[in-house]
């Protein structure tokens, strides 16, 4: 029987580096936000990208996952501008 290794971030699991891979998780879990928001509300391309504060293409990106396009700050700014609240937690690791 084969042992499998688990990760509870993917990007580690796909041999990012600690950081890289912290950095990425962040950005892919406000993207997905961003998309559940826009899914949710049934927005045409369009009205989400007037909600966001962003433009058509900005949010045809988003929604293709180009994360490598978003920085945390452009996509905690879009969900401000559409009226959410960011909340972050910070905990140590096993390893602190």
């Amino acid at each position: 029987m084969k042992k499998t290794v688990t990760s509870k971030n993917v990007f580690a699991a796909l041999g990012f580096g600690p950081q890289e891979a912290a950095n990425l998780q962040v950005r892919a879990r406000l993207m997905a936000e961003i998309e559940k928001y826009i899914r949710v509300r049934r927005l045409t391309q369009k009205e989400a990208a007037k909600r966001l504060g962003v433009t058509q293409p900005r949010v045809s990106n988003l929604l293709q996952g180009k994360i490598d396009l978003f920085s945390t700050d452009a996509l905690i700014t879009m969900l401000a501008n559409a009226g959410l609240k960011v909340d972050v937690r910070v905990k140590a690791s096993a390893a602190a």
